[in-house]
C-alpha cells in the first residue's frame, strides 16, 4: 500500500501535537496518511503502554489514518544506529511515501531530536540500493521520499513554512484529547506533569495562532524542511 503522506514519531501523541491539522486536513482531502510510531511511550509518568496503544488507535481514528502502526522501539533509550534505521527503511520501502513528517529538530525532549535525525538520515538512506531488506521474504525496492518536514514541538523554533489549517482545530483537540492519560484532566489521581497541565492545552492553541499569524492566518501549524522547497508557480503560495 503507497501512503502520500507518511508521519514517523518518537512517541503516540507526538503527531497529534504537531501537526494533527495537517493530517487531518490532508486525509479529508483525499490524501492516504499513515502515522508510524517509534515507541509506546512506555517511560511517561503517567499510564502504561497499554493505555497508550488504545488511545494512539482512537487517535488514528480520529484523524482518518489509513494505518496507524508502532516499531516497538525502547522509550528514551532507542539510539540512532544501523539496525534502528534499518526498521525505518523498512517501513518507508513498504509505504513509499511521498513526504515523510517527523519531530522536531531541537527540543527540551531528547527523543525528539534524537527521532528527527533518525528518521532524516533513514529516510535519505532509504533511497540506496545496495542497502537490502526484505518484506515477507521478499526484496524491497529503493525508495527516498521526496520530501523531509520537521515538526516544531515545545520549542518554539521560525518555521521554513506554515499549513492552513482553519477550520480542523476542533477535530484536533479531540485527537489529542483522546490521550486522555496524559493531558488534563481534573478527576485524575496520576502524578501532574507539564503536559497535563490545563495550561499546556492552552500553549497548543496558542501555537496554532503564532504559527498561523507567521502566515497572516487564523490557524496553522509550522514546518522545516530538511531540503529545500519549491513551487512551480508563485500563485500556489498563500
Amino acid at each position: 500500500m503507497k501512503l502520500d503522506i507518511l508521519a514517523i514519531m518518537a512517541h503516540p501523541d507526538d503527531a497529534e501535537l504537531a501537526c494533527g491539522g495537517t493530517l487531518i486536513k490532508h486525509a479529508e482531502a483525499g490524501y492516504k496518511v499513515g502515522i508510524i510510531d517509534l515507541t509506546h511511550g512506555e517511560m511517561g509518568t503517567r499510564g502504561s503502554a497499554e493505555i497508550r496503544d488504545a488511545e494512539a488507535k482512537m487517535a488514528g481514528q480520529i484523524l482518518g489514518l489509513t494505518i496507524r502502526e508502532n516499531l516497538d522501539f525502547k522509550d528514551v533509550f532507542f539510539t540512532d544506529d544501523e539496525a534502528h534505521r534499518l526498521k525505518v527503511i523498512e517501513k518507508i520501502r513498504e509505504y513509499q511515501p511521498s513526504i515523510v513528517i517527523t519531530n522536531t529538530i531541537e527540543d527540551r525532549h531528547p527523543d525528539h531530536p534524537k527521532a528527527a535525525q533518525l528518521v532524516k538520515t533513514a529516510a535519505f538512506q532509504s533511497g540506496f540500493v545496495k542497502i537490502e531488506t526484505t518484506l515477507n521474504g521478499t526484496k524491497q525496492e529503493a525508495w527516498r521520499p521526496r520530501h523531509v518536514f520537521h515538526v516544531i514541538q515545545y520549542k518554539i523554533l521560525k518555521p521554513d513554512f506554515v499549513v492552513n489549517i482553519k477550520g480542523y482545530e476542533e477535530k484536533k483537540m479531540k485527537a489529542i484529547m483522546a490521550y486522555a492519560s496524559q493531558f488534563y484532566n481534573p478527576e485524575s489521581k496520576e502524578p501532574e506533569t507539564l503536559i497535563a497541565s490545563k495550561s499546556f492545552l492552552e500553549l497548543v492553541i496558542a501555537k496554532n495562532l503564532e504559527f498561523g499569524n507567521h502566515a497572516l492566518l487564523d490557524s496553522g501549524e509550522g514546518f522545516i524542511s530538511a531540503f529545500t522547497p519549491a513551487v512551480d508557480d508563485l500563485f500556489h503560495l498563500v
